[in-house]
Order: C-alpha cells, then sequence, then structure tokens
C-alpha cells in the first residue's frame, strides 16, 4: 500500500504524539463519491482487522461526499444507514450533501448540481434528468426527486454532522477557518474551504482530518491529514485507522493487500 510519509515525524499536538482515549479505534473514511464496491471491500478489511485486533470500542467516521460522480450513490446510503444500525458510526456532512438537499426546496441549484454529478446520483434513484434544463423541467425533476428520495434516506441527510472531535483529532469534511476557533467554525468553511486551510501551517489545537480535495496519495502535515484520495475517479478509496497512539492506512489501490503504519 502506498501512502505520503511526508511530515510524519513531525506530526504532533502542541509538541507531544496525538492519541485517542484507551479503547477506541477510529475508522475514518474519505469521500466515497458512489463508489459502493470501493466502500464494501473497506469494510470487510475493517472488519477483518477488528477480527484479527479486537478492540472495545471501533467507531466507523465517515467525512461526507457519500454521493454524486460514482454510479451507486443510492446504494451507497442503503449501506451506510444498515452499518449505522449495528455499528457506532459518525456520519458528516459533504458540500455534495448539502447541495443535493437544498435541491429538495431550491430549484436555482439544480444547474450547479448537475455540474457537480449530481446527475449519476438522480439517475441511480431512478430519475433520469434531459441534457439541457428549462425552468418547468427543472420543477417536474424537483418534484420527481422529493418522490424518489426514501424517507430514511431524507433523514440520513437530515442529520448529518458538521464535525466531530475525539481525542486529539477533528474531523471535518473540507477543512477549518485559520485563526477561528474549533468551536466556532462557520458549515460553509467546513464543507467548502480549500487554499487557506490547505496553505496554513497553524497549530489548529487538533490534528485534522479531512477530504474534499483530492490527491493521489494521502497527504500527511503537522497540522492535518487529507485522505481523499479521489475514489470516484482512482479506484482508489482511503481508509485511516486511529488507534490510542498510532495512525495506519487501508486502501483499495493496487496494494491494497496490507495495511500500511504512518
Amino acid at each position: 500500500m502506498q501512502t505520503s510519509l511526508s511530515g510524519i515525524q513531525r506530526l504532533s499536538v502542541r509538541g507531544r504524539r496525538p492519541a485517542l482515549p484507551a479503547g477506541l479505534r477510529i475508522y475514518a473514511f474519505g469521500d466515497i463519491h458512489g463508489r459502493l464496491d470501493l466502500l464494501d471491500e473497506l469494510l470487510s478489511r475493517a472488519a477483518h482487522d477488528i477480527s484479527v485486533r479486537p478492540v472495545a470500542r471501533p467507531l466507523f467516521v465517515f467525512l461526507g461526499d457519500y454521493i454524486d460522480r460514482g454510479p451507486s450513490s443510492r446504494e451507497t446510503i442503503d449501506r451506510l444507514i444498515a452499518l449505522g444500525q449495528h455499528n457506532e458510526c459518525v456520519f458528516l456532512k459533504g458540500n455534495h450533501e448539502q447541495v443535493a438537499i437544498r435541491c429538495l426546496s431550491d430549484r436555482s441549484l439544480f444547474d450547479q448540481w448537475m455540474r457537480f454529478g449530481g446527475v449519476d446520483t438522480l439517475v441511480s434513484y431512478g430519475v433520469f434528468p434531459k441534457p439541457l434544463l428549462d425552468e418547468e423541467q427543472i420543477v417536474r425533476l424537483q418534484a420527481a426527486f422529493h418522490d424518489a428520495l426514501p424517507q430514511a434516506h431524507f433523514r440520513f441527510f437530515r442529520d448529518l454532522q458538521k464535525s466531530f472531535a475525539c481525542g486529539d483529532f477533528f474531523f471535518v469534511h473540507a477543512g477549518v477557518r485559520p485563526k477561528v476557533d474549533l468551536s466556532r467554525q462557520k458549515e460553509s468553511d467546513l464543507l467548502w474551504i480549500r487554499e487557506e486551510f490547505l496553505s496554513s501551517s497553524e497549530d489548529f489545537g487538533k490534528i485534522i482530518v479531512h477530504g474534499h480535495t483530492p490527491g493521489s496519495e494521502v497527504e500527511v502535515a503537522p497540522n492535518r491529514i487529507n485522505i481523499d484520495t479521489g475514489a470516484f475517479a482512482t479506484g482508489r478509496l482511503t481508509c485511516l485507522v486511529i488507534d490510542q497512539t498510532s495512525l495506519a492506512v487501508m486502501d483499495t489501490g493496487a496494494s491494497a493487500g496490507r495495511k500500511q503504519a504512518l
């Protein structure tokens, strides 16, 4: 398994190695984007990891962007809902979920959503939009999406969290606004921010684990870890495994038969 280890020796929170509470192990998953096949593969490997390395409290954390671009958005949501019924899970909101759910009430966002990969999501729900949409077609499309969206899926989208803090880690979809306390971050930044966050060397008080900005490798910096490896396009979905004082990566890439310690 390949990953970028650049800067891992400097990964610390105020001079010490970041840690979780005893007895807890976190499996954090990057942007899925409708790639149910990759999600199923990683969930199977996580289950195997738990079976051979039992832990009192395994926790699954998903960083958002479950839908769009890939072929199986609806099926991905079904799988996550089922997973949450039998496991402790945290589901974070991604910018793609934000736009999709807003389309239920705001027709003006449909063009943006279509450019984002929303066409693939609608098709997975049995709704087939035309290439060029006029106002009347958007009204019909919006109604069809309302009708096709199961109540369980609507509740799933409605209840997505904006962020999650645990031990020395702060999990979020996109990142955080520098110079703003983690407790006072705006949703727009948590779901959309890029350059101001990615270029910052600020100590945020916790290690930020995020996705949103795809790269060919896991990116490890002193203040953040980016685990979005562009699954919808690359076939590489990444899971960051955090034990009490150790970090490792599992992914679905060419070298996916083993786990890489960080």
